[in-house]
């Protein structure tokens, strides 16, 4: 899938909780983000919304130390968008 398809069928995907972190740098979005996911059940998924430049490099990355499901990202809103499914 080409980045074009797959920001498009990441901007059709559902999620269950959404933490909208802009404005917030690292380490906060990830932090916030494991925080919401505690209060998550297995298999949901999260939608993160950040404007900090490191994101994109430290969502991953805690996804594959934590276990959980990185679905990908994409930018809307002025941001990039990240998809979490909880482990």
């Amino acid at each position: 899938m080409d980045s074009a398809a797959a920001r498009a069928y990441l901007g059709t995907m559902d999620w269950d909780h959404e933490l909208d972190a802009r404005g917030l740098l690292c380490p906060l979005p990830v932090l916030k983000a494991r925080k919401r996911l505690q209060g998550m059940q297995s298999g949901q998924v999260l939608r993160l919304v950040a404007t900090d430049p490191a994101a994109v490099i430290d969502v991953p990355h805690f996804c594959t130390e934590t276990g959980h499901a990185f679905l990908g990202a994409s930018e809307a809103e002025d941001a990039q968008v990240y998809l979490i499914r909880k482990a």
